[in-house]
């Protein structure tokens, strides 16, 4: 899924390369993505993209001054920017991976995709994002936190720190994979408890949090919207890298697996060098 330095790269992206131009088609296959029907797409036609943004995993595209596309690419969705589009036939409805394509006035646009049979991308052509209740419900950017901001929320939740971290009205724009990677930085069990974490434990994850994000999205930032996954697959230490060796310790990336998601780990980093055991099978260790 994309997550706050993916996102917030594809609005650096679109204010580079969209700004400026209008929008001469917008075209929907996918009708279960459009969750807004007032206004219209047809009005978001002949309005000039004047930015771009990100709140949380949302994007943000600026359509004059009183209306805006907002989406959330959900676990497999993606922005795929063409500079020409190979058909001007509309896309038919139901047919294929995109979901809403956007055609600008120089030919190019974009492709809002989404891959797999869980269809969850999420498209809104509002006036105010706050009137979309999964943006209204957002919690605190991680990266405008302070300190002390972030350890009073900490304290404030009962429950395990990686579901903490990836809880989006608690902190906006973490999730399973960047979770990891802090929680490996911090030297921090996925399940450590919060009203168990000592001052300097939630000063070691404030400190990765600030430190993963902002070092992803220096990495992210001047991608190409084609190139962003890799990138991100590339600068992941623990996330998705199960039975590889820890780049730190040298020891090997665990896995605990869920129902739909899993979450990696070192032993020797984060628990002790004890393996944590599967959810699946029997009881985690703290």
């Amino acid at each position: 899924m994309p997550e706050l330095p993916e996102v917030e790269a594809l609005a650096a992206f679109l204010r580079e390369r969209a700004v400026g131009h209008t929008v001469s088609r917008i075209e929907v296959s996918a009708i279960s993505a459009l969750k807004t029907f007032d206004p219209p797409v047809t009005a978001a036609v002949g309005r000039t993209v004047t930015g771009a943004g990100r709140r949380g995993k949302f994007l943000e595209i600026h359509l004059g001054e009183d209306l805006m596309l907002v989406t959330h690419l959900a676990r497999a969705g993606w922005l795929h920017y063409r500079e020409t589009f190979t058909s001007a036939t509309p896309l038919k409805p139901g047919k294929g991976p995109i979901a809403l394509r956007v055609r600008l006035d120089d030919g190019s646009g974009f492709d809002l995709t989404e891959a797999g049979t869980q269809k969850k991308l999420a498209v809104y052509l509002v006036r105010d994002p706050q009137s979309i209740p999964q943006v209204a419900s957002l919690g605190p950017e991680p990266l405008g936190l302070s300190l002390d901001d972030f350890a009073e929320l900490v304290r404030r939740q009962s429950g395990q720190i990686k579901g903490v971290l990836r809880n989006q009205r608690i902190i906006a724009g973490v999730g399973n994979a960047y979770s990891d990677e802090i929680l490996h930085v911090a030297k921090l069990s996925p399940f450590a408890l919060t009203g168990k974490l000592t001052d300097a434990q939630i000063k070691a994850l404030y400190d990765a949090m600030i430190d993963t994000l902002t070092d992803a999205m220096n990495r992210s930032v001047g991608q190409q919207a084609a190139t962003l996954k890799g990138e991100k697959k590339g600068g992941l230490r623990v996330h998705g890298r199960t039975g590889q060796p820890c780049p730190i310790c040298g020891d090997t990336v665990r896995e605990v697996s869920f129902a739909d998601s899993s979450l990696q780990y070192c032993p020797t980093c984060q628990t002790g060098g004890k393996p944590l055991a599967d959810r699946r099978l029997s009881k985690l260790l703290r």
